[in-house]
């Protein structure tokens, strides 16, 4: 790079000495030539009009010897001519030639009386006289000659000057280069990451004040890379000590950075630069990340192929330069103490179920005897009945809600038109109304087709109005409907009771959750029907939600995706 910048300095340099030493000698030559002319005009055209003052016309004899005279005196070839331009004497030239010369007809007519030429190697002036022109011609081979010495000179000097210059440029060329040079060593030192290097010049030009400014921004990016290294060093120091892998991709889905934890639990070595696909296998990892990477929105799921017998909670999020970060959380243990408490639960129903049919047959057999039994312990029967009840009630629907949590849980999904899920279930619960006073009625229905299993619909419908006409009863009357959505049909169950104050809301649909704990124990309800139905609306892909306010009725309501709008669930989403 430096030898190019000093040969194109150097020759830079030469070439415009060169150009103008040979402009300055053309020019100077000119100059030169044309003043010794004007100068041997100028002394012939004087010497000229001293002739002409002295000439007569008349005189032949007289013309002729002022010829001659003027010759010898001048060094110039003297003739005189007529106004009719004919020849009257001359000092070498015979009389009577018939030419008239140009510079003779010019001095005739022009106003100061004065003509020149040039031809032949002579340059010719002539004078208007008293009746006659006198003309003087002068050779120009001495000023030619005058000219070839100088032109001599002239080219030696040239010669010498170029060559003292050509060193000067040599020297200031490759000071040039060597400035750029070092400028140019700071910048590829500053491109390979070495923030330390400097230019470092004095203050002589404008390059000084680049380079100045390169070495303070120089500084800077010093400053500021420290800063990010450090910070970024932090930051490997935090995300290494967190007990979730954390692992980064680019745009193009390759690793851009990984933390211990990912490196330890990855079958595969993590390298930056690798394909994501190369190093993590589970599906459901690559699919969280391509959503945020391709549609820019974070996805969740969960993962149980990432490594052997253990199972994360996957969460992929876009990040703003293109790329996705995704983060695997180990829920090994929650999962299998989850799986452990519903095995428990199930198995607790299960066993709980035989001696409460037991005491409830018992217990029925007692109250329908016939024998005299006081009053006071048919009450106690009697309690004891309605207790076991509420215990085979509860223990049925810690089953349900351990089947439906279970990764075993399916739905069998079929389309279904929505009108008949609400007419099935009114049908298949006004046995439940006939002993209440509360109405339960259509509130209309849509004719879409759903994706449904009506089996699990017809328990989530039956807990969704068996809660409302419990806890709805003052309002007399129950409304279940469905409409058309975008994408998907809305199904409500509407009660006209107290409400629901908005402190539960977010509540309402957990286990053994209770807006008024007394009443429901006097309802005899369990507390599991909302948890119930909410995971069966999930294991559809649905939604459920409900909408209260105190004094003004609650509505449950809950969604199922169209069967013309989305494809059979996938067996992920049908399990839980």
């Amino acid at each position: 790079m430096t030898g190019k910048v000093f040969t194109k300095l150097f020759l830079s340099f030469v070439l415009v000495l060169a150009i103008g030493t040979a402009i300055l000698d053309l020019s100077l030559e000119g100059v030169v030539a044309d003043s010794l002319q004007h100068q041997l005009a100028q002394s012939l055209t004087e010497k000229a009009r001293l002739l002409a003052r002295d000439a007569d016309p008349g005189n032949p004899a007289l013309l002729r010897q002022l010829a001659v005279g003027g010759e010898s005196d001048a060094g110039a070839q003297v003739t005189f001519f007529g106004r009719d331009g004919a020849v009257l004497a001359s000092s070498q030239r015979p009389i009577g030639t018939p030419e008239t010369p140009p510079e003779v007809r010019q001095a005739l007519i022009a106003r100061g009386g004065v003509g020149q030429s040039e031809r032949d190697g002579q340059l010719y002036v002539a004078v208007a006289g008293s009746g006659l022109v006198v003309r003087l011609a002068a050779s120009l081979a001495g000023i030619q000659e005058t000219m070839h010495v100088l032109r001599r000179d002239l080219v030696l000097v040239s010669l010498v000057a170029v060559a003292l210059a050509t060193m000067l440029a040599a020297f200031l060329a490759h000071r040039g280069a060597a400035r750029l040079g070092r400028i140019v060593t700071f910048a590829n030192r500053i491109a390979a990451g070495d923030f330390s290097a400097r230019v470092e010049e004095g203050h002589l030009d404008e390059i000084s004040g680049v380079a100045h400014a390169l070495d303070a921004t120089a500084a800077r990016l010093e400053a500021s890379f420290n800063a990010l290294e450090t910070k970024q060093r932090e930051l490997t120091a935090l995300l290494d000590s967190m007990q979730e892998a954390v692992i980064a991709v680019d745009p193009a889905g390759r690793i851009s950075w990984s933390n211990t934890v990912m490196q330890r639990i990855a079958p595969f070595a993590v390298r930056q630069g690798q394909a994501l696909v190369h190093a993590v296998r589970d599906p459901e990892v690559l699919a969280c990340v391509e959503t945020a990477l391709n549609e820019r929105q974070p996805r969740s799921g969960k993962a149980t192929s990432v490594a052997p017998a253990r199972v994360f909670e996957v969460n992929a999020a876009p990040t703003p330069g293109g790329g996705a970060v995704a983060v695997l959380h180990d829920v090994t243990e929650i999962e299998r103490a989850d799986r452990m408490r519903r095995d428990f639960i199930a198995n607790v129903s299960h066993e709980l179920r035989t001696p409460l049919t037991s005491i409830s047959g018992y217990v029925e057999t007692l109250l329908e005897d016939t024998m005299d039994i006081p009053p006071h312990a048919r009450e106690f029967l009697a309690t004891i009945l309605k207790n076991a009840n509420r215990m085979t009630r509860l223990t049925e629907d810690l089953l349900a809600l351990a089947s439906v949590e279970s990764g075993d849980y399916k739905v069998k999904l079929q389309p279904v038109s929505a009108v008949t899920l609400v007419h099935d279930a009114i049908e298949s619960l006004t046995g439940m109304v006939l002993d209440s006073d509360v109405s339960l009625e259509s509130a209309g229905a849509c004719s879409a087709v759903v994706l449904a299993d009506e089996d699990a619909l017809t328990q989530v419908f039956g807990n969704l109005i068996e809660n409302a006409m419990k806890y709805g009863k003052s309002g007399k009357r129950v409304l279940v409907g469905a409409r058309e959505m975008d994408g998907y049909v809305e199904f409500s169950v509407q009660d006209f009771g107290p409400g629901i104050g908005s402190e539960h809301l977010d509540r309402i649909f957990e286990r053994f959750y209770r807006v008024d704990k007394a009443r429901s124990r006097e309802s005899g309800g369990t507390g599991l029907g909302l948890a119930i139905a909410k995971h069966i609306v999930m294991a559809h892909g649905g939604t459920i939600r409900v909408e209260s306010e105190l004094g003004s009725g609650a509505t449950f309501l809950f969604t199922l995706p169209l069967a013309s709008a989305t494809a059979p669930v996938p067996e992920t989403v049908r399990q839980l």
